[in-house]
């Protein structure tokens, strides 16, 4: 039974309430949805002659790709992400960009520099550490539980 109570003691300490997250983007869609409708009900206001060139307009911005992710200002100076090199993941700090090239240490480890090209990068994959509040939520939860019986042991 300690054996068992040590372990898991152990195991919660052991465990971090950040992780790391991969940002979500914001979808444009709903904003060329409404701009849509802006531009009809302007197409039906105006002249026949203006109402082709209206009506293209709203095509053409629901046809535009969403902006390129720029890997440069998402890896800034000082950011402690994880991000995914020719199928390798690294955690690492960034320290600067030289050029079109990454340079960054490991999390663990800040003599080494690693130097990776931006190409090399998937910009899909990188994520920021930052705090989860589910896994805290979780965490203090089951130390007061721990807690609790850990009381009722002591007065039983």
């Amino acid at each position: 039974m300690r054996k068992n109570l040590y372990l898991i003691i152990l195991l919660f300490s052991l465990s971090s309430c950040y992780t790391y997250q991969v940002k979500k983007q914001v979808d444009t869609a709903p904003d060329n949805k409404q701009d849509s409708k802006k531009n009809t009900a302007i197409a039906n206001t105006t002249s026949p002659q203006m109402n082709s060139t209206a009506a293209a307009s709203p095509s053409l911005n629901a046809a535009q790709a969403p902006a390129p992710i720029n890997i440069q200002e998402k890896l800034a100076s000082g950011k402690n992400v994880k991000i995914e090199v020719n199928g390798k993941s690294y955690k690492v700090i960034v320290d600067r960009w030289e050029s079109d090239s990454l340079v960054a240490h490991p999390v663990r480890n800040a003599k080494q520099t690693l130097k990776f090209h931006k190409n090399q990068i998937n910009s899909e994959k990188i994520a920021e550490k930052r705090f989860s509040q589910p896994i805290a939520d979780i965490l203090t939860v089951t130390a007061y539980a721990a807690i609790g019986v850990g009381i009722y042991l002591i007065v039983r």
